[in-house]
């Protein structure tokens, strides 16, 4: 079903996890643990559950079975802290067309209970590209403008897993090169990112764990 390579002082620990959508089972038995400093590269065809993984992993989902714990708790029991801990990027972006840019990225941090003021919002949006965009209403911009908001979150979010979700997508060469330092100074500073993508990141990583999911 899955292909996963086991790790000690692992801090995501993933048991028996099983996903159901609607009357079609995704995956089960799902078993998986992750130590800090690690990239988890998540493939698989589509309709293998792979978002649904992913959205699982954050909360936003509940499994069919099995558990998740988070530095040894159950992520249940700890709300609002493991929320703080995670930031998911699906591949949707979660990008509202009646914000601006600034204003998405201040809302969606503040969401997980990080507050950035507009200085801040900015700086991190120059840096992904969209200088001289930053108070544009987001239905004005381009598809993979829309990505570089969400990705300016990487920049700002400060938290320990990140979930992300075909971040390469419409992507220009400039902005997958970002992704891949953002991921490498994530792992650096002892982060974990579990990505889903069938690219090649090139990551320079000693620590990779390959995760695929079949159908």
């Amino acid at each position: 079903m899955l292909q996963s390579r086991r790790r000690t002082n692992n801090i995501l620990e993933v048991s028996k996890l099983g996903c159901v959508r609607g009357d079609r089972r995704l995956f089960s038995g799902l078993d998986l643990s992750v130590s800090p400093r690690t990239f988890v590269q998540l493939t698989g065809p589509n309709g293998s559950g792979k978002t649904s993984l992913l959205r699982i992993l954050c909360g936003l989902l509940p499994p069919a079975e099995g558990q998740i714990k988070w530095e040894g708790a159950n992520i249940r029991s700890l709300g609002e802290e493991y929320v703080a801990a995670v930031t998911y990027l699906g591949h949707r972006h979660g990008v509202k067309d009646e914000l601006t840019a600034i204003e998405n990225l201040r809302i969606s941090n503040a969401l997980n209970g990080v507050e950035i003021n507009k200085e801040r919002a900015r700086g991190a949006l120059k840096e992904v590209g969209l200088a001289g965009r930053e108070s544009l209403p987001a239905r004005f911009l381009s598809e993979g403008q829309r990505r570089r908001v969400g990705l300016a979150r990487l920049l700002v979010c400060n938290t320990k897993l990140w979930l992300l979700d075909e971040v390469m997508t419409s992507l220009d060469k400039r902005a997958v090169a970002l992704v891949r330092y953002l991921i490498e100074n994530h792992l650096r500073g002892g982060g974990i990112a579990i990505v889903a993508t069938h690219q090649d990141l090139e990551l320079s990583t000693d620590r990779f764990q390959p995760l695929e999911l079949t159908t």
